[in-house]
């Protein structure tokens, strides 16, 4: 529905802002370190309190919020770029060994969720933000791969695809000019989803240490630090939370009212 996408494009744009914002200007310096001021509640100095080395959270998650959106954002880029090309072109050659060999891949992906991916990549090149982007985006090229080759198939068999092959057109050509104009809509859905789990997947591989690393400020990682001082400082595990939280529902929220929206059939309805 549209208040849906409303709703989640709005926290969605609150996230996206402050990341930008963080770039010219945050509360405090986000590397700075005040040992007088730590563990301090929410106040008005300090609106969402001070960690352990007495670091404002609020400046934290301001340039942890361009972290998780630029991994997550990459890796989904990596995921598309890849995926569908690959997807169009199992959905044209049906059938054959390239399908087979491509679906099988994709199998053989799933098979290595994104952190066992990520722990793999690490013992080889080490830890850090731009093997968390590899895995994360290794994982999403068989998501787009599947959803853009079974919207593909569905349109193989329709009359307007018939006449374009007819005309003499090859597969790649109707692949392009007609086949993804009409799957858009679903990829950019798809898109939508898998940025949320992109920030998700960024988040629980820098609360292992396999993400992001000090002294660049990432959500996962203030959850790691702050797992030692629940009882205390509860703050410090809220806080990143509820920022993760917002931030993935304000993106399903907003890709769940994408759908509706680009739904030909939920639009007819709406007329």
């Amino acid at each position: 529905m549209i208040r849906n996408l409303i709703l989640g494009g709005t926290l969605t744009a609150v996230f996206l802002l402050a990341a930008i914002i963080s770039f010219v200007w945050t509360p405090f310096d986000h590397t700075a370190l005040n040992i007088p001021s730590k563990l301090q509640s929410p106040n008005l100095t300090h609106l969402l309190g001070t960690d352990h080395f007495g670091r404002d959270i609020l400046s934290l998650i301001m340039v942890g919020a361009r972290t998780s959106i630029a991994v997550a954002l990459v890796a989904v880029g990596i995921g598309m770029g890849l995926g569908i090309p690959l997807g169009l072109w199992a959905a044209a050659r049906r059938g054959s060994l390239i399908d087979e060999v491509i679906m099988r891949g994709n199998d053989l992906v799933f098979a290595f969720p994104s952190l066992v991916i990520a722990i793999l990549i690490t013992a080889v090149f080490g830890a850090g933000a731009i093997n968390a982007i590899i895995a994360i985006g290794i994982f999403n090229i068989p998501v787009f791969a599947r959803i853009t080759r079974g919207a593909a198939l569905s349109l193989w068999e329709r009359e307007f695809i018939l006449a374009a092959r007819v005309a003499g057109k090859s597969a790649t050509r109707i692949s392009i000019e007609h086949i993804l104009p009409n799957i858009t809509n679903l990829l950019i859905v798809q898109g939508t989803i898998q940025f949320s789990l992109g920030i998700l997947a960024e988040a629980g591989l820098s609360y292992v240490g396999l993400g992001a690393q000090p002294p660049i400020p990432s959500w996962g990682r203030m959850l790691a630090d702050a797992q030692t001082m629940v009882s205390f400082a509860p703050h410090m595990a809220l806080m990143p939370g509820f920022a993760i939280i917002l931030t993935v529902l304000g993106l399903n929220l907003m890709g769940d009212g994408l759908r509706d929206y680009l739904d030909p059939r939920l639009r007819v309805s709406r007329t």
